[in-house]
Formats: structure tokens, sequence, C-alpha cells
């Protein structure tokens, strides 16, 4: 008959095996989490279109294997025929910018400050240093892509299988991690419900609306001639992504510039252009996500620059999402409804 201590010392060996098990599990992904991530978010994403076909070809296998082809299509065409005019329009405003007089310019907005020419040389200096060190750095990242592309191919390949195999099998993953969890069935509900609502909210309502905005914005830079338009349309997608930013930090500046080149047409064709993109959210957000569901921008802004730190770019992305569902958990312990986070708050 098994006694007390026996159970006991099972019961403790079992948890030190778990917990060792856990921790060599963690080690062995840790080089391919951030892929793995990754690979979740876009079945998280494609679902809607999982579902759609499902519904057409009534083939979990072959619907799937639809979506990879035409995203890995999209990505290689993008990468092909983008990547190229891209590196030559980051190029040619970077060798604009050095020619730009940053001082002259400070002067006559400040001239109190830079009445001192030695101050001036030192930020003439600031501005020539920060202009080289960035240059450096991206020039760095392309090379290290390029000699670690074989590195980067495995992680594509992670990405793609954990992508198929969850939008494929997204029920019984769902069942298996319900299985798991030490809570009454009512929480699990209410917490796949808020934390599903809470994805949509950072994916959709933050990540696609910005991208959105951003090529809006693009439209009116191709539509009235303004130089380098598709870098210029990436970078106001990326600043659409960012809560409080948003847009205007791009279309601003162009407009700007198409005013002071004489471009009065373009000048205002870009305002009107930019005006639609910083607003367009407020038409967007309602279709994608439930009013209630809306994150305060400043948690939105906070967690996304920890997320950049700690995780990278693809922090953007999973820092909100790991704050909001420690949020979610911190409310359902405390029984409340999850109020504590959850308000219409729109980028402005």
């Amino acid at each position: 008959m098994t006694t007390i201590n026996e159970l006991y010392f099972e019961k403790v060996m079992t948890a030190i095996i778990l917990i060792f098990l856990i921790v060599l599990s963690f080690l062995l992904l840790k080089p391919i989490l951030l892929s793995i991530i990754f690979g979740l978010i876009l079945a998280f994403v494609f679902t809607p279109v999982y579902q759609w076909f499902y519904k057409k070809t009534n083939s979990k296998n072959l619907s799937a294997s639809i979506i990879i082809a035409v995203l890995i299509l999209a990505i290689f065409l993008s990468i092909w025929f983008l990547t190229p005019i891209l590196i030559t329009q980051s190029f040619k405003i970077f060798q604009a910018t050095l020619q730009i007089d940053f001082v002259s310019t400070l002067k006559g907005i400040f001239p109190g400050f830079f009445s001192s020419p030695q101050f001036s040389n030192q930020i003439s200096s600031v501005f020539s240093s920060f202009l080289i060190n960035t240059s450096n750095s991206i020039t760095n990242s392309l090379t290290n892509m390029l000699l670690n592309l074989p590195a980067l191919s495995m992680q594509i390949l992670v990405v793609l299988f954990t992508f198929f195999f969850v939008l494929r099998d997204q029920e019984q993953i769902s069942d298996y991690i319900k299985s798991l969890l030490p809570f009454p069935k009512e929480v699990e509900n209410k917490l796949f419900k808020y934390s599903s609502e809470i994805t949509k909210s950072v994916l959709y309502g933050q990540v696609i609306i910005g991208i959105i905005q951003g090529l809006v914005a693009g439209i009116g830079f191709f539509i009235f001639g303004v130089p380098n338009a598709l870098f210029l349309t990436l970078l106001a997608a990326i600043m659409g992504i960012l809560p409080i930013l948003g847009t205007p930090i791009v279309w601003a500046p162009v407009a700007i510039y198409m005013f002071i080149a004489g471009n009065n047409t373009g000048g205002w064709g870009i305002v009107v252009f930019g005006v639609i993109s910083s607003t367009i959210d407020n038409i967007l957000r309602p279709l994608f996500i439930a009013r209630r569901t809306s994150i305060s921008s400043a948690i939105i802004l906070i967690s996304m620059i920890g997320g950049l730190f700690f995780f990278g770019l693809l922090g953007f992305v999973i820092g909100p999402l790991v704050i909001a569902y420690l949020l979610i958990i911190l409310e359902l312990y405390r029984k409340k409804p999850t109020g504590l986070i959850i308000h219409e708050d729109s980028k402005k």
C-alpha cells in the first residue's frame, strides 16, 4: 500500500521532471520562438480567410495550403520587385538629408541658442554623426541579413509550418490549451473570449488599420509626384501603426516640402490625403472591433516601445499582446469585468 510519503515524493519528482522538461524545451525553442509567435499571429489574422476557403472546399489541408501558397507568392513578388526600389530610394533620401543645413534652419528658428559659433559647430557635428551612424547601422543590418540567409530561410520555414498547422488544427489546439488551464469552465470561456477580442483589437485595430492609413497617405504621394514615394509610404505605414504619432509625422513634412517647392496643388493634395489617412480609423475601427475592446493608446505605445527593445521589430505586435493578456488575467483574478483597460481611445 502506498504511503503518504511515497505519494508526496512522486508528486515532487513529477513536478521537478516537468519543470526540467519545460525549461529544456524553452531553451530548445528559444532560437525560433519569435518565428513560432509570428506564425501564430499570421494564423490568427488569416483565420477568417481560412474559414471562407474551408466552406468552399470542405478540406482543411487544401484551404490552409491555398493561403500559404498565395502568401508565399505575394511575399516573393514584393521582395523581388520592391526591395531594389526601396534600397535606391532610401539612399537617395539619405544623400538628400546630408545636404540639408540643419544648423542654419535651427538658427532661423532659435537665433538665441545658436549665437555661439562653437555651439553651432557642435550641433552640426552631432547631426552628421547621427546620420552616418544611422547609415552604417542600416548597411550593417542588410549585410548581416545576407550573410545569415541560410538561418533566415530556416526561420521563415518555421513560420510557414507553424502558420499552416495552427491554421488547420486551431480547434484541437484550442481544446488542448483549455484542458491545461487551472480555471473553471466559465473562467476559461471568458479568458478565451477576452483574449480573442484583445488580439483583434491590437492586430486589426492598431496594426492593420495603421498600415491602411499609411497606404492611403502613400496613394497621395504617388498621385502628386512626391519623390521617393514608395519609401515614404512604407515609413507612413510604420508610423500609422504607432499610437498617438500616426501618419501626420510623415505626410505633414512632405506637404510642407511641396509648398516650399512651389507645388501648391501637390501640397494641398497631400494634405487632403493625409487628413483622410488620419481620420479613416474612425470609420474602419468599428468595422473590425467592438467598441468596448479598444485599448488605451498609452498602454499600446508603452508596450510597443518595450516590445521593440525586447523582441525587435516584431515587438510592435507582441508587446501590446503580452501586456493586454496580463491585464486580462489580473481582471479575471479580481473576478470583475475587464473594464480596467478597455475603452474607446482612438489615435489622434
